[in-house]
């Protein structure tokens, strides 16, 4: 380039059109470093030609000294570089865009759309490892050091903790933390004077003022590590206690620090990060400081915030693709800037998602789901909407998932139109939730799929307790209203009912408007199967609970490995439980033979009821 300044290509990146769902494009970024991947791009721009007829490549460059260049660096670290800067957390990093193709009629955006035959690659600062949070089991997780060669070095002297001249580390990250590390913890600071690629130099605040603390690391290619060159020994300043500005405990340091405790839970709480930095360090961090600490070590460990959006598209694609008859809908809205539509980007409004084994699994389960919300707790707010059902041995099966923007009326239709299209697709099923009126709503809009006779809708009698004691303030009367619910047959009703009128018609006159086949056992007509509340799906948001503070892609995954971890566990359960001789489940078998040893007790007098009744008749 001729600007006066000798330039090296540092990065050639080709952007990757690839359909989703329903025309939803996302542009991934390949990086062109060889033939093979050069080919590569040719063979998907054939593929794809007619959508996108033309080949977009981005270029990088840097500035490199003369002397470098006469120097003849080895190809090989630039491509080593290209991976690095694709792999990294840098800012700079090409982010992926989407466009949209045509859409139904209603705006839905569905799985009938099939990805082109494209290979597809995430997001790269999305991990697609599987944390072990993930499937929440005691596995050893074995990660492989970056340089195994490293592992025991880049420690401080174990006898006083101070650097030695010569000692090495893996990476620039690796020795600006281990300063950093140091500082803190002797409750000193210091200024950087030099801060380059390939060297990193510090002073004492106080040098040249009593103290002549100084310390430089810098790359040594020929090892390919980094090494302190230069170290003047212990401070000599005064140290003191940590003071709550120290420049260098932000909130990266605490984020790394913190990190192992993410990894295992998520939704740690942020004055557990306090208390965890107090010990650590001495040093009472903000709030602020630790709660952005916490969304730093999330992103690290389960991918991007911002990214997972873009992402989560592709991995339901090929999700779809490895679990066929899995179901995906998604939801875009238009994006505005000001008064005017954006051309060729969309906004991910909702997604509706549920594995084919669940679809499947439904089908011998009791014709009953149970449905609830519950809010996220990360960065991005949202709800996650459940359906659960529950099998023949007493196994809560959750069979369909939803991110909302919350408990609207519209996005309640969206989840209960796509549960009822591919999922609950019986008639004479029972639906229980809470009586929230979004709910009613968007059972209103079913067009009869979630009404008599192809459903009965009721609702959770813990939720009706609740309600009722914050309409009247009257505790003592809480129970009895919850008893009128649980009544098995009308007199029983008509019994609690009459206890409640005779303490006042107000109240009566509340559960009335109610509905009596909504709440009341004795009037569902057996569609509650002795149900009566959400406690399943409850159960099963409790189970989510260290998942609602992830990202939106590691959110899904979680349901995923979760959801495959239980049915290989139920289904080796179940495969012991045949090969030792048995018929039915052990809930089913205990339920025979407690009825079997009823059936011993019970004496048929029928027969002699009635030749007693002739003889009194002669």
């Amino acid at each position: 380039m001729e600007n006066g300044t000798l330039m090296r290509v540092s990065r050639i990146l080709y952007r990757n059109p690839v359909v989703v769902f329903g025309g939803l494009i996302q542009f991934d970024t390949i990086p062109i470093t060889d033939e093979a991947s050069m080919q590569n791009m040719f063979q998907i721009h054939r593929q794809t030609y007619t959508r996108h007829p033309q080949i977009k490549l981005y270029i990088k460059f840097k500035a490199v000294e003369a002397v470098a260049v006469q120097n003849d660096i080895d190809v090989n670290d630039d491509i080593a570089a290209v991976y690095e800067g694709m792999n990294s957390d840098s800012e700079e990093n090409f982010e992926a865009t989407y466009e949209t193709g045509d859409e139904d009629e209603d705006g839905d955006v569905g799985v009938e759309a099939a990805a082109e035959n494209v290979v597809v690659h995430p997001s790269s600062s999305q991990p697609m490892g599987v944390p072990p949070f993930m499937r929440e089991l005691d596995l050893d997780a074995m990660h492989a050091p970056e340089f195994p060669e490293y592992a025991n070095i880049g420690i401080a002297d174990p006898e006083d903790g101070e650097f030695r001249i010569g000692m090495e580390y893996s990476s620039r990250k690796s020795v600006v933390a281990a300063i950093r590390s140091f500082t803190i913890s002797r409750g000193v600071d210091y200024d950087v004077y030099e801060s380059e690629p390939h060297t990193f130099y510090t002073k004492c605040k106080m040098y040249g003022r009593g103290c002549d603390w100084l310390i430089r690391a810098s790359l040594i290619r020929k090892k390919g590590c980094w090494e302190i060159c230069r170290y003047n020994g212990r401070h000599t300043c005064m140290i003191g206690m940590i003071s709550q500005d120290h420049s260098k405990l932000d909130s990266d340091t605490v984020a790394e620090a913190i990190r192992p405790l993410v990894e295992t839970d998520p939704s740690m709480k942020v004055k557990s990060i306090i208390v965890e930095v107090h010990s650590r360090f001495n040093y009472t961090i903000s709030y602020r400081k630790a709660w952005l600490a916490k969304q730093t070590s999330v992103a690290k460990v389960f991918g991007d915030w911002e990214e997972s959006y873009q992402a989560l598209p592709w991995w339901l694609s090929v999700m779809v693709e490895k679990i066929p008859g899995s179901v995906v809908q998604i939801e875009t809205r238009l994006l505005y800037n000001g008064n005017e539509e954006a051309q060729g980007v969309k906004i991910l409004h909702r997604v509706f998602w549920s594995f084919n084994p669940c679809i499947r699994a439904f089908r011998h389960c009791k014709p009953l789901v149970q449905v609830d919300g519950t809010h996220l707790y990360g960065k991005y707010k949202g709800t996650l909407l459940v359906a659960v059902a529950q099998d023949g041995n007493q196994n809560i099966v959750p069979i369909a998932f939803a991110l909302v923007e919350g408990e609207t009326v519209d996005a309640w239709h969206f989840f209960l139109r796509n549960l009822r299209t591919y999922v609950v697709r019986k008639d004479g099923v029972g639906m229980i939730s809470d009586r929230h009126e979004s709910i009613r709503a968007a059972v209103n809009r079913s067009g009869g799929d979630w009404q008599p006779p192809r459903a009965w809708w009721m609702f959770c009698i813990r939720h009706i307790g609740s309600n009722f004691l914050r309409a009247f303030k009257v505790p003592h009367l809480q129970k009895l209203v919850v008893n009128i619910g649980y009544s098995r047959t009308v007199e029983e009703y008509n019994i609690n009912y009459k206890r409640l009128e005779e303490r006042g018609e107000a109240y009566a006159r509340w559960c009335d408007a109610i509905g009596l086949r909504h709440w009341v056992l004795a009037f569902d007509e057996g569609h509650q199967w002795g149900h009566m509340t959400t406690n399943l799906v409850e159960c099963i948001n409790s189970v989510l609970k260290g998942a609602r503070n992830l990202p939106m892609l590691a959110l899904v995954r979680v349901t995923y490995y979760r959801l495959n971890e239980l049915f290989t566990r139920k289904s080796a359960e179940t495969h012991e439980r045949k090969r030792a001789g048995f018929t039915y489940s052990a809930f089913a078998q205990q339920r025979i033979e407690a009825s079997m040893q009823q059936d011993g007790n019970i004496v048929c007098t029928a027969l002699i009821d009635e030749m007693r009744c002739l003889r009194c008749a002669k």
